[in-house]
């Protein structure tokens, strides 16, 4: 007997239907079968069908006769199913990975309720995907399992029978079946819900919820909408059969008007001329099932009276008033924007017109984002040497939390900003074009780049259109000109960026300023980022951090972490960095796989790990200025090579050991090759070549260079004192002379 039955009905979906039988026979939770009915498809469904159950005896195809809908295949699923318990899945569906994995551990930990109700996106054709708007009603905290009365929230979510789990024992007792026709999951969800006797939820996607261009029941203009009528009489029906659920009937009736209203209200669902006729039905239905002591919201007393007295031309007035309001509001917000605008820009002119503050800053981070990177290192270094310097960030008021409190701060666009962007002598950013930024005689522009470049970038992205896409490099060279100064961490990225981002800057090559911290984060630092990310003491923290791949719609997933860690053991945790394959955060099915890809210190990662899993990210040249273990992993590396290009390729100069699979990395970590002597050579040599000048005080020899005036060479720098890695085995190390420090020589 398999956990999971899972059953597919499929009805002209042969181009979806492939993806769908796949996302379930890949789960990394395997004991299921996969009960597939052809609903007398016209099209390939039923050779789909076929061919995967050729090729895995989990897959259980039925073949129907004639097409009998989509609530009465399901029922022929469910009559074929042994499973403890049911999952329903569109054809045109698919679940996400470790879905079952993470439904069959939730349904251990509450103890196999009658009911599990868990979260979905919606799947755009476009690539993108947006989660559930009342995903906050499947929050997992207090008792589980409970009853619909503990949390009468559960009925707000949308009304089908794909975001649950149902235990068959239950619902082959209570008798429960799809009906035929139209929104046949509104007579199944709501009765299942009030009759469960334990119910319990997951907050996790499990499944993405395809919103298809064309060819979709809910955007298929048909007379057919019309059986929402009876739909809900059959939920009123069961209602009058069960006097001890009368208690919902007020909900329900909410529930119902509601949805009569998205019907009639929908563009795409009713033929044209038949809206007065649906609303006169609506009318009825009100008049027929409306409930004494169902109070109505303020807010819904409108609509509520356009159903119960059929005011269809009430609602036609009330649209094209409201369509005139929000045209008014929008010709009264671009005026409004318009007049700020041109007044902002006056005051820019007016500030330009008065002499540069030598004593002013101005720090600003790609994407307006929070204190972090080079520039951040670089702030910090000013108040230290150059106390007298004052200090702003240009950031979102969301994020001004993130600032030192000696820091002024700034909201970009409004005119404290304009005023600082004009009046400010010095400018550091790691930005290609400073926004609104005209420079101006006097100012003195620090440019930070982004990283080593491993990759192909400025000008050299031309010839990659996939990775450059919508670049105007024109503009590119327009910013590249307003830059006096370019801080590099090594030669290679100063003879790369003088040639792909040619200009009139001089480049300082004194190591990266935001690896300093590297060099001066003692033991208790260290050991308070990994409390704050939740590393167990005596863990050994693999940050997974793999390079975006730029070039597709959406990120690819190359390792399956749930697997790595379950198969080295309890003594590892992940720290991830990778956004899941539809592009949202990775949702982890443990807690030795940490979500860290929203983390806005990737430094403070760094240091809370022991080792670094990459591929062609530069984070590697900045990692290996902690003298920490670095494994190699890609099994795209030919494709991203040749879509992206390579200056440097990691695998022929790796910085440690490299993993050509999945079982390749996991071997690597279960042994000691990820910290053995051959590793450590490579990183020694991969260290003298990409990090020669990092020794903690790049961001200083930035200030005194540029803001005191006084002229400082790159320092060549013994190698950094190793970190030792809990619980790794570490070759021995050769005695080194300790030198008395030295003053830097400017």
């Amino acid at each position: 007997m398999p956990r999971f039955s899972v059953i597919v009905p499929a009805y002209q979906v042969q181009a979806y239907l492939r993806e769908c039988l796949e996302s379930v026979l890949s789960q990394s939770y395997p004991d299921l079968e996969l009960i597939a009915v052809d609903d007398c498809s016209p099209d390939a469904c039923g050779a789909v069908i076929d061919e995967f159950a050729a090729r895995d005896p989990r897959v259980r195809p039925v073949h129907l006769p004639a097409n009998i809908g989509l609530g009465p295949a399901r029922n022929a699923g469910m009559a074929r199913a042994t499973g403890d318990y049911l999952v329903f899945l569109d054809g045109d569906d698919t679940l996400t990975t470790d879905a079952l994995l993470s439904v069959a551990d939730r349904l251990k930990e509450t103890g196999d309720p009658d009911v599990l109700v868990y979260d979905y996106a919606r799947a755009y054709w476009t690539g993108e995907t947006v989660r559930n708007q009342v995903a906050a009603q499947l929050a997992e905290h207090g008792p589980a399992p409970f009853t619909l009365a503990d949390r009468p929230g559960l009925l707000s979510l949308l009304a089908v029978a794909w975001n649950k789990a149902y235990r068959r024992e239950f619902v082959e007792r209570e008798g429960f079946t799809f009906p035929p026709g139209y929104y046949e999951d509104t007579p199944w969800t709501y009765p299942v819900l009030m009759t469960a006797g334990t119910v319990a939820t997951l907050d996790r996607v499990c499944v993405h919820y395809r919103q298809r261009r064309t060819g979709g029941i809910l955007h298929t203009t048909s007379e057919r909408h019309f059986e929402v009528f009876g739909q809900y009489d059959r939920v009123f029906a069961h209602l009058d059969a069960h006097p001890d659920l009368e208690r919902w009937r007020p909900v329900l009736f909410r529930r119902m008007v509601d949805h009569l209203l998205t019907v009639y209200t929908r563009p795409d669902r009713l033929p044209r001329g038949s809206r007065t006729a649906f609303l006169r039905r609506a009318r009825e239905q009100y008049r027929r099932h409306r409930t004494p002591g169902a109070p109505v919201l303020a807010r819904d007393l409108v609509r509520h009276a356009l159903v119960r007295f059929g005011l269809h031309r009430t609602y036609r007035v009330l649209r094209l008033a409201a369509a005139l309001g929000r045209r008014a509001g929008r010709v009264r917000r671009r005026t409004l924007r318009g007049l700020r605008c041109a007044l902002l820009r006056t005051h820019y002119r007016v500030q330009r017109l008065l002499p540069p503050d030598t004593g002013r800053v101005l720090f600003t981070v790609e994407g307006d984002g929070g204190y972090g990177g080079d520039p951040a290192a670089v702030e910090s270094a000013v108040r230290d040497h150059a106390p007298r310097v004052r200090t702003a960030w240009a950031t979102r008021r969301e994020l001004h939390h993130t600032l030192p409190t000696a820091t002024r701060r700034l909201v970009p666009g409004t005119a404290a900003h304009l005023t600082a962007l004009a009046r400010s002598a010095y400018v550091v950013t790691d930005r290609a074009l400073v926004p609104g930024l005209v420079k101006r005689k006097g100012q003195i522009l620090v440019h930070t780049p982004p990283g080593t470049p491993l990759a192909y970038a400025g000008l050299d992205l031309q010839d990659r259109p996939a990775a450059a896409r919508d670049t105007d490099f024109a503009r590119l060279l327009e910013g590249v000109d307003q830059w006096d100064h370019v801080v590099t961490g090594d030669r290679h990225s100063t003879l790369t960026y003088e040639r792909v981002l040619p200009g009139r800057y001089r480049t300082l090559e004194y190591g990266r300023p935001r690896t300093d911290r590297f060099h001066t984060a003692t033991a208790q630092d260290v050991a308070v980022l990994r409390d704050s990310l939740g590393v167990p003491a005596g863990a050994v923290a693999i940050l997974y951090a793999p390079a975006p791949r730029d070039y597709r719609r959406t990120p690819v997933r190359t390792l399956d972490l749930e697997r790595v860690v379950r198969r080295l053991g309890p003594r590892f945790v992940i720290l991830s960095r990778a956004a899941g394959p539809d592009g949202e955060p990775f949702e982890a099915a443990s807690d030795r796989v940490v979500d860290v890809s929203a983390h806005p210190d990737v430094m403070a990662l760094c240091l809370a790990s022991d080792a670094l899993v990459t591929d062609f990210s530069p984070l590697m040249c900045d990692y290996a200025g902690l003298d920490r273990p670095i494994v190699l992993h890609a099994e795209d590396r030919e494709a991203y090579a040749a879509t992206r290009g390579l200056y440097v390729d990691p695998w022929t100069v790796p910085p440690g050991a490299v993993a050509d699979s999945e079982d390749e990395l996991i071997e690597i970590f279960a042994g000691s090759r990820w910290c053995g002597p051959r590793a450590t050579r490579l990183r020694a040599a991969f260290r003298d070549r990409f990090c020669p000048h990092d020794d903690g005080r790049a961001a200083e020899r930035v200030v005194r260079t540029v803001l005191l005036g006084e002229f400082a060479e790159p320092l060549s720098v013994p190698p950094a004192r190793r970190r030792p890695v809990p619980g790794a085995a570490v070759a021995p190390e050769k005695p080194v002379v300790s030198l008395p420090p030295q003053p830097a020589v400017f």
